[in-house]
């Protein structure tokens, strides 16, 4: 970025791309991560994390991935959209089990329950994350739940996170696979920042990113990129580094909220601040009028 120099930066602190070394832990993500860690020690089959397009649902698996010890085998499905027979054989391949290719796919259930049993036997256990969830068919999420089956008198021996958006719980809303919907025994929604969040969110960014000082956004500023993002993470870092980029641009080094309101015209998916833009106008204008008056009584 051709600002990084301009405010003393390592690295660009506001990309959109999951890093988990950026990972803020706002109260409904820690919540969301303190679920999905209660339910997968508890050996619970299914786990179901609900959040809106942009809210870090991708940065939030990783995290629970990176948090995992020798004593796991995970598999990570980046985009479940995927057929019952080539789902499998995608997840055989995460888990690192050979599998002939032409078999069919009741010998591919076979193949898969024999490994978890094998992992089982090696005290390793199992999890299998899949993002964008909203996307798989009825007949590979029902796929799932019979790979799932297996289990000892203690714990599945596979276990499940179905990260996705709200359209995910419309599908498991069907009835033909109120089975599978039964099984979800932990679930969390996961929200949006509140002011004061993105606030500290902004700042926490900016300082793994290498940046020590005062405050590079002004008050403003962060009220501005709360409302205009409505607290979704992914927007306040897209708007973050256009109006980093704007505040360079001008030879700055603190974002006003001008600078935000430029770059939310730039923004399509941004909620629009006309109202913001005319209530600052107004309080402008009343402290502009108390002025004159206290200097007219002097």
């Amino acid at each position: 970025m051709i600002y990084l120099q301009h405010f003393g930066l390592r690295e660009p602190p506001f990309g959109i791309t999951p890093d988990t070394s950026f990972f803020y832990a706002y109260t409904s993500a820690q919540e969301a991560l303190n679920t999905v860690l209660v339910a997968v020690a508890n050996g619970e089959g299914f786990i179901k994390i609900i959040g809106e397009v942009g809210t870090g649902k991708t940065l939030l698996c990783r995290k629970l991935l990176g948090t995992l010890d020798d004593n796991w085998v995970s598999a990570y499905i980046p985009n479940p959209d995927l057929e019952p027979r080539t789902l499998l054989f995608a997840l055989a391949d995460e888990l690192g089990v050979k599998i002939e290719q032409g078999l069919d796919q009741h010998h591919l259930l076979k193949a898969l329950n024999l490994a978890l049993l094998k992992f089982a036997r090696h005290k390793k256990r199992v999890l299998v994350c899949l993002d964008e969830a909203q996307a798989m068919p009825i007949e590979s999420l029902e796929t799932l739940r019979l790979l799932t089956n297996l289990e000892t008198e203690k714990r599945k021996l596979l276990q499940v996170i179905l990260f996705g958006q709200p359209e995910l719980d419309i599908k498991l809303a069907q009835n033909s696979i109120r089975q599978l919907r039964q099984r979800i025994t932990f679930q969390h929604n996961l929200g949006m920042l509140t002011p004061i969040e993105t606030e500290h969110y902004l700042g926490h960014r900016m300082a793994i990113a290498g940046y020590s000082g005062d405050a590079v956004f002004s008050n403003w500023a962060v009220r501005s990129l709360h409302r205009a993002s409505r607290g979704v993470p992914r927007l306040i870092n897209i708007l973050a580094n256009k109006s980093l980029m704007l505040a360079y641009g001008a030879g700055v080094r603190r974002v006003s909220w001008e600078h935000v309101r430029a770059a939310v015209r730039d923004t399509p998916a941004a909620t629009g601040l006309r109202q913001v833009w005319t209530w600052l106008a107004l309080a402008c204008v009343a402290c502009s009028s108390i002025g004159w008056l206290f200097i007219r009584r002097l």
